[in-house]
């Protein structure tokens, strides 16, 4: 399963993570549902507007946990891991641990929300 592009790493070693494109390129459910430690999915869309405004809030969040796995899925009609997550607006970022859902925040409009989220994670 492909977590990560080369180039979102790329982004990630300049400390510059917003930059990084949402893949059109999403995993099964199935392979989200058996990973073992904390991933965080983020849907969205590059040409979304709240994505955009987003991405300064969830890079500062989410930068001081590197050790997790931050993947950035691009949604829309007839995505089916968007929607076996239940998306409804973008950005939602799903906060999973083993696996299972922990929390969930739509479209965050600063750190504290995202701070909340991954501190349900521990």
């Amino acid at each position: 399963m492909r977590l990560c592009c080369s180039e979102c790493n790329v982004w990630r070693e300049r400390g510059m993570e917003e930059q990084c494109p949402y893949t059109p390129d999403a995993p099964a459910r199935e392979q989200l549902d058996v990973l073992a430690g904390v991933t965080v999915i983020e849907f969205g869309t590059n040409w979304c507007g709240y994505c955009q405004r987003a991405q300064p809030v969830i890079a500062e969040a989410l930068g001081r946990h590197q050790a997790m796995r931050h993947l950035k899925i691009e949604d829309g009609p007839g995505r089916l891991l968007g929607r076996s997550f239940r998306v409804k607006l973008w950005p939602t970022l799903i906060f999973l641990r083993d696996g299972q859902e922990r929390a969930r925040v739509v479209r965050p409009t600063c750190a504290e929300e995202l701070d909340n989220a991954l501190a349900t994670l521990r």
